[in-house]
């Protein structure tokens, strides 16, 4: 009893008291489920197709490298432009892509580099998605008090979805076809795209347009960033576990398949663990009061996350895959979200959107150059060898990090 009356607290949840949060929290929460029921799809239909672990560390890498080059353009782009309008056009953009992926498999004799192109162009979508729904958020919630919780409650959402979209994707794959999955994405997006025609306009809050060149004001935020210590160290040290940490989930169909000797189910029960991890970490996140010492539970999670790979590497046991899954999503999304709150309560206004960008681009970006290493390193040297040293590395990181963290 005690522990829904802790999640019930009235300043776990004070972002809902701002009407247009409450729709696009709404939105989102639907069209999030479909993301997540189809990712899991796509990476489990890529390893049936290929049976390769190098190709599925490719499919990683196609939807994520347009976020490396393209993301601080998408910066620019929401310090500029109507924030509000700009997703309207990303998530048509991502709605029209499911369809052509579902068209496609029930088609017929869908073929490997079909998904990975189109995974491809959905990073690209993402790529200028990304810093204006993380931009977004300081839109629609009036005051800083509540700009943290706001973004904790995100990651409740997004980690809800994360728990209870890849368990729906597995029964559903198990039980059909990856088409289906892809199907039930496209149509997820309508929620979302009704929750932001619903606002109310005159509540949000519209960045001024820019009247230098898009070039200077991008070098601008590099600039600001680099001048800024917290958020120089903090994008840093994503991008290090962007590149050696984040990638691990790229593994998992192989780890399913190969080490637990599951199938698409056990896939998603494993996705969902790490959901279950990451949604009891926003929660923690969503009841503080202030972001006071989060750069402790920034190094501190990440440990977290480390030790929690190095044991799943030599894990056989499918419970006690599920129990490590849990610990490296809740030392993932604490470190994420605590560098997203850190950010967005320290940086100016009219930067918000190149240094969210950057942020992204710190840690989804390095990303796909770990996907790619991943999947080749794990094809050489096996995935547990892989996992373990992922995680050693992950732990080192964390103590860097923590020492740049007291020069401060």
């Amino acid at each position: 009893m005690k522990f829904f009356e802790y999640l019930s607290g009235h300043h776990a949840t004070r972002a809902f008291n701002h009407r247009n949060y409450r729709f696009f929290f709404a939105g989102q929460g639907i069209s999030l489920m479909g993301t997540w029921i189809q990712q899991i799809a796509v990476s489990w239909l890529v390893y049936r197709l290929t049976n390769s672990a190098l190709l599925l560390g490719v499919a990683g890498f196609a939807t994520q490298i347009p976020v490396f080059f393209l993301t601080p353009v998408g910066g620019v782009c929401a310090d500029r432009w109507n924030r509000r309008w700009i997703l309207l056009i990303t998530q048509f953009l991502s709605m029209l892509l499911a369809f052509i992926l579902t068209l496609l498999f029930f088609k017929g004799n869908i073929i490997v580099w079909q998904v990975i192109a189109i995974s491809f162009l959905l990073g690209c979508v993402n790529a200028f998605d990304m810093p204006a729904r993380h931009s977004f958020v300081n839109d629609i919630v009036d005051g800083k008090e509540d700009i943290g919780n706001a973004i904790a409650l995100n990651s409740f959402l997004f980690n809800s979805a994360r728990l209870i979209g890849p368990a729906i994707a597995g029964i559903i794959i198990a039980r059909s076809s990856e088409g289906v999955c892809f199907l039930i994405n496209a149509f997820s997006f309508v929620a979302v795209l009704i929750a932001l025609s619903a606002m109310d306009t005159g509540e949000i809050k519209i960045p001024l347009v820019r009247r230098q060149h898009p070039l200077k004001e991008l070098f601008q935020g590099v600039k600001y960033a680099v001048g800024f210590s917290r958020i120089r160290n903090i994008l840093i040290f994503g991008a290090m576990i962007g590149f050696v940490g984040m990638p691990y989930s790229v593994l998992m169909p192989v780890y399913a398949k190969d080490v637990l000797h599951g199938n698409s189910e056990t896939l998603g029960f494993l996705t969902g663990a790490a959901g279950f991890g990451a949604i009891t970490g926003a929660i923690f996140l969503a009841r503080r009061r202030n972001a006071d010492a989060l750069g402790n539970i920034i190094s501190g999670s990440c440990v977290i996350f480390g030790v929690g790979l190095i044991l799943l590497s030599l894990s056989h046991s499918f419970p006690v895959s599920l129990g490590l899954m849990f610990f490296c999503g809740l030392g993932l999304m604490l470190q994420m979200a605590s560098s997203n709150v850190t950010i967005q309560t320290i940086v100016h206004d009219n930067m918000r959107g190149r240094i969210i960008s950057l942020y992204i681009l710190a840690f989804m970006g390095s990303a796909p150059f770990g996907s790619l290493l991943s999947g080749a390193v794990a094809a050489r040297i096996g995935l547990a060898t892989t996992m373990m040293a992922s995680g050693i590395i992950c732990i080192i990181t964390a103590g860097v990090f923590y020492t740049m963290l007291k020069k401060d």
